[in-house]
């Protein structure tokens, strides 16, 4: 049966005193004073089983956040006295639970309840198990503790009920915690909160253990380290006395710079660099910036230079020797020599503190050789070579380089082209410089203004750096294949060198002088076992490869070497057993052009002239041959007209082929253009009001745009309204207008080196583009019949065939 109790109310504020707990308190607090003199005045309810002569007792209630709590703890005065720091206090005993009732009066100032002690409840073998598992948990944290003394106390416990309250104790245990498990009266639940709170406690500790161990073991290390590394610098400074070395690595740096051949403005800037250095700490970051710094200084070849080969006729050997063709640049290399040597020996080496450096630009379709022409500049002009790989490049930084403030900083790519170079005056080849883009980074091309401006690159300043560096005797040589993409200020600042790509017999030439003794190396041939002949070569240069370059013509080289390898591997290999005779080689394996079918199959391209009539592009009326310029060289354009049916079609104009705005202006322009001028060129115009005229320009998925389609587009619309064919052989280029003039264009090389690799035998040009033929080579205008003409009526008269059936389309 439970007992009722009247007692003072004691408050805790933020604590809680569990059965089984022995603390002291602090009497002069005036709760704490006023409970116990209520107590020891025998102020206490008399219930059943209590008698007056026992201890004064008291009612320990925890005080939460300013809230009574609904149980609190019986408490026994055990004793009243001194503190250890010399204050009244009072021992208090907890005996058991009371949960509290309604208040009375009492003697006292303190707060008198009536209460209901609890019983325990949940005792059995369950408690018993979860006491022993809780008994091995506490024991666990006082291990970790040291708390030895205690461990043998709490071994000693039997009683579930007692281990459990043994949590008041806990300071891991918060104040709402500990008042849970007072208000609980179950033990084997008071068990199960007390272990789940000691394992998150367990677990805390295991977590800061390693942690602390971590940072002992970390602070230990830097001790030993720091404690190795004076040691270190001390013997360094012992040796480096003895030997007469410099004692640190400040003075060491600071005697490679005095050493070195530096510019006075670039020594007077490591100096000060090196003073910085000594006033860093060696656990400051800065220091490692510096010395970084000064390495790259260091690095650099401020006063090395390469002597320049002046042999004239040696240097333009070498070029002929690596390279077949591309007369400009080497002409220009040879001027560039010869008059860096009239310089040299009138002492004009520097004027204006600038020297001879030069910036050419070469652009071409690809294949041309423009990248391997940089190693044949430098070998001919007795120089280094770097090659700086700019496609792609959308940072900045890849040229002026980073700032020093950033971590991971570098300089940009011209300077580190020139530290690889080792020398000031190198020849810097700038690839793919039409490739470089611009992004939130910046934009590259506009670095390179500084870089590649003759007038100001001997100052150039790099953002790593940051002093000058004079590349005002460095020869660059940048490559593109289109000019479109540079920036005009860019362009403005290099002098350009077209590489327009080969005639065939170039192509011939230079695969037998050049490609096929690479090939045959990277074969594992010889000249001796395979033997391609010039008809093979230019078979494979005219119908199995059409190409300004000469990279498909290597890879088809390349693709019969392999053929014959593989064939010369399977004889040896079925005849294991022949003698071989040193002195009587087998007979070399010779590849005429009869044998290219059986090695490479039919032929990729076939001349337009020498089709069957029914096979001929312009083998219907409606069709004419134009010449364009790409990114890969010149190439023929064929441009297609169709006139819709009366019945079935629709009026207006369609034009398809993905073309750009000029380009479709063109064909308005020649169309108006003939329906203005019909009845002069007796073409029956008066029924295209009722009938759509549809231009079409294949490929359709390659994109198109330029007014030098214009005359092809007028001779195909007047193709088709007359019936008249026009001529296969013939092929055209120039811009309209509409009064009938044809208007000059650019790129005339490359689109009659286009028209001469596809067969084209005439050609039609603008009158005003005359003088651009001087630019194309002998040998191709030996076999083309080139037409200036300076109207359209001439180029309708030049380009269709005889009338048979007049009008036959447009009837």
């Amino acid at each position: 049966m439970s007992k009722i109790v009247t007692l003072p109310v004691l408050p805790l504020d933020d604590e809680v005193v569990l059965p089984a707990m022995v603390v002291p308190l602090d009497l002069s607090e005036s709760d704490v004073r006023a409970a116990i003199d209520a107590a020891r005045a025998g102020a206490v309810s008399r219930g059943p089983g209590i008698r007056s002569e026992d201890k004064p007792r008291v009612l320990l209630v925890p005080r939460i956040n300013g809230k009574y709590a609904a149980v609190g703890t019986l408490g026994v005065v055990e004793q009243i006295g001194r503190l250890p720091g010399g204050g009244p206090g009072a021992v208090v005993r907890g005996v058991a639970r009371v949960r509290i009732g309604s208040g009375t009066t009492g003697p006292g100032a303190a707060l008198w309840v009536e209460g209901t002690e609890v019983e325990d409840t949940g005792l059995g073998a369950r408690a018993d198990e979860l006491a022993k598992e809780y008994k091995a948990l506490v024991v666990g944290v006082l291990e970790k503790r040291g708390a030895w003394q205690v461990v043998d106390m709490i071994q000693q416990i039997e009683d579930p009920s007692v281990m459990a309250d043994r949590a008041g104790y806990a300071s891991y245990l918060s104040a709402e915690q500990k008042a849970r498990i007072l208000e609980t009266a179950d033990v084997t639940e008071r068990l199960q909160l007390a272990i789940g709170w000691t394992r998150e406690h367990l677990a805390e500790l295991d977590v800061a253990e390693t942690i602390r161990k971590d940072v002992e073991e970390g602070v230990e290390k830097q001790q030993k380290e720091f404690l190795l590394r004076q040691q270190l610098a001390a013997i360094r400074k012992e040796l480096n006395e003895l030997n007469g070395d410099p004692s640190s690595e400040e003075e060491d740096y600071r005697a490679r710079v005095e050493a070195a051949d530096l510019p006075e403005k670039v020594r007077e800037a490591a100096l000060k660099e090196v003073d910085k250095l000594e006033r860093t700490s060696d656990q400051s970051p800065e220091g490692g910036w510096i010395r970084t710094w000064l390495d790259t200084v260091l690095d650099i070849p401020w006063n090395e230079r390469t002597e320049d080969a002046y042999d004239i006729a040696g240097a333009r050997r070498i070029l002929d020797e690596d390279h077949t063709g591309l007369d400009d640049v080497k002409e220009r290399i040879v001027e560039y020599l010869a008059v860096r040597k009239r310089r040299e020996d009138r002492g004009l080496g520097v004027i204006g503190g600038r020297r001879s450096g030069a910036v050419l630009a070469l652009v071409g379709p690809p294949g041309v050789g423009k990248t391997s022409l940089g190693e044949s500049v430098a070998r001919a002009m007795g120089r280094e070579f770097v090659r700086v790989a700019l496609g792609g490049v959308r940072d900045e930084a890849e040229i002026r380089g980073h700032r020093r403030t950033y971590v991971g900083a570098l300089p940009g790519r011209v300077v580190r082209a020139i530290r690889e170079a080792g020398t000031m005056n190198p020849v810097v080849l700038l690839d793919e410089i039409d490739k470089v883009g611009a992004d939130y980074r910046g934009d590259p091309t506009a670095a390179l203004l500084e870089v590649l401006d003759p007038a100001q690159n001997h100052t150039f300043r790099d953002h790593y750096l940051e002093v000058e560096l004079d590349l005002s005797d460095v020869v660059f040589l940048a490559t593109a294949n289109a000019l479109e993409t540079i920036p005009g200020p860019l362009l403005d600042r290099m002098e350009l060198v077209a590489l327009d790509g080969y005639t065939e017999d170039e192509k011939v030439a230079i695969a037998r002088d050049h490609l096929l003794r690479r090939q045959l190396d990277k074969a594992g041939l010889t000249a001796d076992e395979v033997t391609i002949g010039e008809d093979a070569l230019r078979l494979l240069a005219g119908e199995y490869t059409r190409e300004a370059g000469v990279r498909s013509l290597e890879r088809a080289i390349a693709r019969v070497l392999r053929k014959v390898a593989t064939k010369i591997a399977l004889e040896e290999q079925a005849n294991p057993s022949r003698p071989t005779d040193p002195d009587r080689p087998p007979a070399p394996v010779t590849v005429s052009a009869g044998d290219l079918r059986d090695y490479l199959g039919r032929p990729r391209f076939t001349p337009e002239t020498s089709l069957n009539e029914s096979e001929r592009r312009t083998a219907v009326p409606g069709v004419a041959t134009g010449l364009a310029v790409t990114g890969a060289g010149g190439d023929v354009l064929y441009i297609e007209a169709s006139l819709a049916d009366q019945e079935t079609g629709d009026t207006g104009v369609t034009l398809t082929g993905q073309l750009g705005d000029v380009m479709k202006e063109s064909a308005r322009i020649a169309l108006s253009y003939l329906r203005s001028r019909g009845a002069e060129l007796e073409l029956p115009v008066g029924d295209l009001k009722d009938r759509g005229v549809h231009v079409h320009v294949p490929a359709g998925a390659v994109p198109k745009d330029g007014p030098s389609a214009g005359i092809t587009m007028t001779t195909a619309l007047a193709s088709l309204l007359s019936g008249r064919l026009v001529r296969t052989d013939v092929a055209m280029t120039g811009e309209v207008s509409l009064t009938g003039r044809v208007l000059p264009i650019g790129g005339v090389k490359q689109k009659l080196l286009a028209a001469h690799r596809a067969g084209i035998t005439t050609v039609i040009i603008p009158k005003r583009n005359e003088p651009d033929l001087d630019d194309v080579p002998a040998e191709v205008l030996e076999q083309l019949t080139v037409h200036p003409v300076s109207d359209v009526r001439e180029v309708l008269e030049l380009a269709l065939e005889p009338a048979t059936t007049r009008n036959a389309v447009a009837a």
